[in-house]
Parts: C-alpha cells; sequence; structure tokens
C-alpha cells in the first residue's frame, strides 16, 4: 500500500530551490485533479498559481494541460519501460513520470536534464525517495527512444492510445461517424484549442463575450430563431458561465431574458460578468433546475444548452477523457431528457426551443430529442434557414457559411465534429410548438 501523496510544496527547505514554483505547481494542481477535487482551469487560476510570475504561470498551465491531454500515452510508454509488467506506481511517482516523459517528449524547449532532475526531485519531495532511481532510469530510457509515429494506416485502437484517448471512444466516433473522422477528432484534441476560426473579430460598437466558437455558433443560432418576435421572453434554461446569454442579450435587444442554472456559486460568477455590460438590466437570473421549474410563464425562445458528458471539447477539457466512463452516457441521458421535458411545457404555441450539447455521443442528442419529440407537442424544424440567416447578418467568415452547411448539417440538425469543422464537437436541434 503507497503512503498518501505528499505535496512537494510542504516539502524540505531545499526543495525550492531545486524544483522551479511551476513545476511545483503543476504537480500540486494534477494531484489534485487526479483526486477528484478541482478541476484545472479553476485550479490553475487559483491560489496555487497566484504567486507565481507570468513566465512561470505560463508554464503551469503548459504542463497541467499537456500532461492531461497526452496522459494516456504517456502512462503506455512509462508502463512499458518498468522492469515489472503491470506494476503499480505510487500516485506522486507515477505524476513525476508523467512531467518528466511530457516535457522530455512535447517541450523542445525544455533542456533534457532540466525534465529529467526535477522530476526526480518532485518524487523525493513528495515523499517517495526511494522510487527516485526508477524514475531516474526510465526517463533516461525515454530521452533515447524514438518518438512513436503514425503508420501507415491505423485501427481506431491504435491511433486512440497513440493520440492519448480512451480507446471505447474513439471506437464509437469511428463506428458514429467513420475512421477517418475519429482520427480528425483525436488529432484536434490534441492541439492548443483554437478560437476565432468561425468568427471575424468583433467591430469596435459590438460588444460580445470571449467563447468559444462552438458556444458562439448555438448561441448565434438561437437568436436568429427569435427574429421577426416584437418583444420575446427569452429562457436560457443552462445559462453559467453566461457567454451565450450575453450573445442573445446582444442579439435580441427588445427581449426579457431569464437565465437560470442549478449552480448557485455559477450563477452569480455569471451575474457579476452582465454586470460589466450594458445587457445588465435585460436579463434575470434565478438559481432554478431547469428539470423541476416552478410557474414561469410561457417563452417564445428557450435555450437549453444542457450538461453533458463534454466529448466535443476535449481539447480545452482535457481531463474529461480521464474520468468519462460509458455507463455515464446513461445517466447525462436521464438528465438531459428531463431539462428538455421540463423546457417544452414552458413554450409558447409558435415558440422554439434550441436543445444544445457539446458531447458527440448520440444518447445525448439525436437519442433525447427523438425520444421528446414522440411524446411532446412540438415538432423538429430544419436548422439550415437559421444558419444561413446567420450567415446573411456576416456573423460568419467567408468561407465558413459553405463548410457548415455541406458537413456539419445532419438530420436537420448541426453537428459540429473537431478537426472535420474548425471548432469545438456541438450538436443543436430546432424543436417548435405546435
Amino acid at each position: 500500500m503507497s503512503k498518501p501523496a505528499r505535496s512537494p510544496a510542504s516539502s524540505p527547505a531545499r526543495t525550492p530551490q531545486a524544483i522551479s514554483p511551476a513545476r511545483v505547481a503543476a504537480f500540486e494542481i494534477l494531484t489534485r485533479v487526479g483526486e477528484g477535487k478541482g478541476h484545472s482551469d479553476e485550479l490553475l487560476h487559483s491560489h496555487l498559481t497566484n504567486s507565481l510570475s507570468p513566465e512561470d504561470r505560463n508554464l503551469a498551465t503548459a504542463l497541467v494541460m499537456g500532461v492531461l491531454r497526452w496522459q494516456i500515452a504517456l502512462d503506455a510508454q512509462i508502463a512499458s519501460l518498468l522492469s515489472r509488467p503491470g506494476q503499480r506506481l505510487a500516485e506522486p511517482v507515477a505524476i513525476a513520470l508523467r512531467l518528466g516523459a511530457f516535457q522530455l517528449q512535447h517541450m523542445d524547449r525544455i533542456p533534457a536534464h532540466a525534465a529529467l532532475n526535477e522530476s526526480v526531485e518532485l518524487c523525493r519531495a513528495a515523499g517517495q525517495p526511494h522510487a527516485a532511481g526508477m524514475v531516474n532510469a526510465i526517463l533516461r530510457k525515454l530521452t533515447r527512444a524514438t518518438p512513436a509515429g503514425a503508420k501507415l494506416y491505423e485501427l481506431p485502437a491504435a491511433f486512440a492510445e497513440r493520440l492519448a484517448h480512451p480507446r471505447w471512444l474513439v471506437e464509437r466516433w469511428a463506428a458514429n461517424y467513420g475512421r477517418e473522422a475519429a482520427l480528425a477528432i483525436c488529432e484536434y484534441d490534441q492541439q492548443e484549442p483554437q478560437q476565432g476560426s468561425l468568427f471575424p473579430d468583433a467591430q469596435p460598437d459590438e460588444e460580445l463575450p470571449e467563447i468559444d466558437d462552438g458556444s458562439r455558433l448555438v448561441a448565434e443560432i438561437a437568436a436568429s430563431a427569435a427574429q421577426g418576435v416584437a418583444h420575446p421572453r427569452v429562457w436560457d434554461a443552462c445559462a453559467a458561465p453566461g457567454g451565450k446569454t450575453w450573445v442573445l442579450a446582444a442579439r435580441l435587444p427588445q427581449a426579457g431574458i431569464l437565465a437560470t442554472d442549478i449552480s448557485a456559486r455559477r450563477l452569480a460568477a455569471m451575474q457579476r460578468r452582465l454586470e460589466r455590460t450594458r445587457y445588465a438590466g435585460q436579463v434575470e437570473s434565478r438559481v432554478m433546475d431547469a428539470a423541476a421549474a416552478g410557474p414561469l410563464g410561457e417563452f417564445e425562445l428557450i435555450l437549453c444548452d444542457v450538461p453533458c458528458s463534454g466529448t466535443g471539447t476535449l481539447a480545452r477539457n482535457p481531463e474529461i477523457r480521464l474520468r468519462l466512463g460509458a455507463t455515464d452516457l446513461a445517466r447525462h441521458s436521464a438528465r438531459q431528457r428531463e431539462i428538455l421535458r421540463g423546457a417544452v411545457d414552458r413554450l409558447a404555441p409558435g415558440g422554439r426551443l434550441i436543445y444544445a450539447s457539446c458531447s458527440l455521443e448520440p444518447e445525448e442528442n439525436e437519442v433525447v430529442v427523438e425520444d421528446v419529440l414522440a411524446s411532446a407537442p412540438v415538432h423538429q424544424i430544419p436548422i439550415r434557414p437559421l444558419l444561413e440567416r446567420v450567415a446573411t447578418a456576416g456573423a460568419l467568415l467567408p468561407g465558413v457559411r459553405e463548410q457548415l452547411l455541406t458537413t456539419a448539417v445532419r438530420r436537420d440538425a448541426l453537428r459540429t465534429l473537431p478537426g472535420v469543422q474548425r471548432c469545438d464537437g456541438f450538436y443543436a436541434a430546432v424543436l417548435e410548438r405546435n
């Protein structure tokens, strides 16, 4: 039984001189992520990095996100170099090895001796001095190893391991979207997330949030669905962190918007964000479970960007792949059905509802919509005219309209695939009340 992990930050006084502050912070954050004590994005903007210089903060971020992004492949390489097949490593040892291996294989500007020596010191400082020799030996072997490259043809299981994705997930993508699309998704996920690939830069008089292109696209489509309604009541049912609410307010200045979320903490952060904009008076916010909302009246437009597995956002949320299991999809799907049914009950006759998620999995998208369509007084309408309306308004970069219309419209809904389109993976369907 391994000893409990001890943070290098609390190790002897020699440690700060032996290990750079960026690597100490990265080790601590990766430890907490592994223990389920926080998400990488939150921890990278916490007290753990507040005292770092800008250069060290950037390095800590690169180390944390890089290790999480490549962990499955790093662990496979490390396992192949262990003296005993199947050997279980204490988690501090595994983290020190991952940090060293990632730097050696993916960070050309880091000297090999720095990556190797500081990983050994991290292992010692975390209370695992007996494993320091093994960490040193494995990382030295990696310095001499030839990086694995793509073969002429790979089965999904092979490129799943090479590109650090769960095999079960990649094989699902290959079955649902084809091998080439699954490979493109994996390759996209291993890059720094892109921004601004679908939309032009904001105009000087245009106040819009900085959000990923997939979320922006869903919000623009939702806003276009209510054009022509003089003073629509709009409900953003799962609103936090508020980027899409902001876009709705900017595009529908005559609308009254109700923004709700089940998380009081996230909703409070959203309120603070909106208070700094000119749209604050247009948005009412409430802590509320969208699946069990009380009397709200009827809405001409509802946006349900539901909580989901997030498999379309692995480039910016790499730890999802490390904690998600196939059995989680049914749980997400059941919750999504509850939210969608609750929202349909509050849709005005002729009103429109946009159901969206950042999942690539049919159980969370098409299957949910089909199930609700079979039992609720709504019908699905084609998303193509709304997408064309967004493009006509000048919201999309030249050429993006054609790409989206030819590759991202499936069965009257939007389906973007990372690497196939130049954004995260999103699904959106439009329902209209009978």
